[in-house]
């Protein structure tokens, strides 16, 4: 994949959608934003070296513009001095000149071209890397926003967690039934002391029956 088709990649790239499908945002992020200034140091390296370039097609352009400007002025020295042969031979030269001239002139219109596409897409590339790095701070708060509600989350999960609530259960079960026992037990223990009130108000009772008995019999004690 060439220089241009990389950056054009990255450019196109929906950093919303990037964003949604990565299992982590962050590192996403953070490695698109690393392409992104990888890819930008070359295009700013391209785009020096294709100017440079450019500079040295237009000073050759200009030198043989200037040799094929210098034969002419010598063919027509030549005609002055009746040298056709020699005039010839300049204009031969000059024409040759001319066409290498029209050669770098090409080129120079190529090379001008070329340099206009990648400082374009330079300017496209920082937009880019700057809206990533935007979104990079943005997606730094979210996330870490994310995390905290992901860790509140889990502490409320695990309040209500099922086995935690069998446990609460049991321990409350446990509770009312020791206060059951406990209960009953204070019922045991008041009911014997009334059994033994009853007991001895039925003893009194009988010897109270038993003397009048022996009373009536006239039988002493």
């Amino acid at each position: 994949m060439g220089l241009l088709e990389r950056v054009g990649t990255l450019v196109k790239a929906n950093l919303n959608d990037l964003i949604d499908k990565a299992e982590n945002p962050s590192k996403m992020i953070k490695q698109v934003i690393l392409d992104m200034e990888n890819q930008l140091l070359q295009v700013k390296t391209q785009v020096a070296i294709s100017i440079a370039d450019q500079h040295m097609l237009e000073k050759k352009e200009k030198e043989h513009d200037e040799k094929a400007a210098e034969w002419l002025r010598k063919a027509e020295l030549a005609v002055d001095r009746g040298q056709d042969d020699l005039a010839r031979a300049a204009l031969e030269r000059q024409k040759a000149s001319e066409r290498t001239v029209d050669s770098f002139r090409q080129q120079v219109a190529d090379q001008r071209a070329q340099v206009t596409t990648l400082k374009a897409a330079l300017g496209k590339l920082e937009q880019k890397l700057a809206e990533a790095q935007a979104k990079s701070e943005t997606l730094l708060v979210q996330h870490r926003r994310a995390r905290a509600l992901g860790k509140a989350s889990d502490a409320q999960i695990g309040i209500g967690d099922r086995s935690s609530i069998r446990t609460f259960d049991r321990m409350k079960e446990k509770v009312h039934r020791e206060e059951a026992v406990s209960q009953a037990k204070a019922e045991l223990a008041s009911g014997n002391l009334e059994d033994r009130f009853t007991q001895l108000e039925r003893d009194d009772e009988v010897d109270r029956l038993l003397a009048e008995l022996k009373a009536k019999r006239g039988v002493t004690a």
